[in-house]
């Protein structure tokens, strides 16, 4: 099993813990951490060994994790004791693997297709949720504006599952400018206002535009979109969770555009 790290003072725990309290630092480092077998497969599934593993001094015996580290043969492996892994994991039952992997660079074309963009959707599980469904229904492309919840934070990749490897996420960018440039039609999704979802043609090029958990998409934003969008809801419901709201509208484009014969 090799030499097992037991201090916090360690240069190189110092570094990755920096990386959970801090989201900050995973700008600055270009790093971050995946935590658990079922994120770090997905990494290697569809990227490739994560240039390092960190394993809990318990978990460094169990099978499942055994084999991933087989799976993983090029990764640096890094043991450390179970409290300090318990400081890094940030779950209460940590399994005991997580991976440190690269920040992919932000692509710097322009977006075609379909995408998403979020106004200061501050919450980490909603960021989470709404990229796992983007890439459920097969969204390339997410942009998040400033206010939002770190993409690469590992609140955020926790709550997404490993959707952040199909995606393309482009972050703190001016939505304002990204609508504007965009060649497709930009749909303002808001509670009570606009036209019924289900009336609308969601077959070509779509920009969804959904805001912020308490105030909703910035007045100036929402001003340039081509059209403002409501999902019907009972007459005693006033407003869905935004990541509610984003499956509902995404899913009714995909169901759409596979209707159409656009599926991929």
């Amino acid at each position: 099993m090799g030499r097992i790290i037991t201090s916090r003072d360690n240069a190189a725990i110092k570094a990755l813990r920096a990386l959970v309290k801090d989201s900050r630092e995973i700008k600055r480092q270009g790093r971050t951490l995946i935590d658990g077998p079922h994120l770090l497969e997905c990494y290697r599934r569809r990227i490739g060994s994560p240039a390092l593993i960190v394993v809990s001094e318990s978990g460094s015996g169990k099978p499942e994790i055994a084999g991933l580290l087989a799976d993983c043969p090029g990764a640096e492996v890094m043991t450390v004791a179970d409290g300090l892994f318990r400081d890094l994991s940030g779950v209460a039952t940590p399994v005991g693997i997580l991976g440190v992997i690269d920040v992919p660079p932000t692509p710097d074309d322009d977006i075609r297709g379909r995408c998403v963009m979020l106004d200061a959707v501050q919450d980490a599980g909603n960021v989470g949720a709404i990229l796992r469904t983007a890439a459920a229904a097969g969204i390339g492309d997410v942009v998040l504006g400033p206010g939002c919840a770190g993409a690469w934070t590992p609140r955020v990749l926790r709550a997404a599952q490993g959707a952040h490897f199909s995606l393309r996420l482009r972050e703190d960018c001016a939505l304002e400018t990204m609508v504007r440039r965009f060649r497709g039609e930009s749909l303002a999704a808001m509670a009570g206002q606009g036209e019924s979802l289900f009336g609308l043609n969601l077959s070509g090029d779509i920009a969804w535009i959904f805001g912020n958990e308490g105030s909703g998409i910035a007045p100036g934003l929402a001003g340039l979109a081509t059209r403002r969008v409501t999902i019907p809801l009972a007459s005693s419901t006033e407003s869905l969770n935004v990541a509610a709201a984003a499956a509902v509208c995404l899913f009714e484009t995909k169901r759409q555009r596979d209707l159409r014969g656009g599926r991929k």
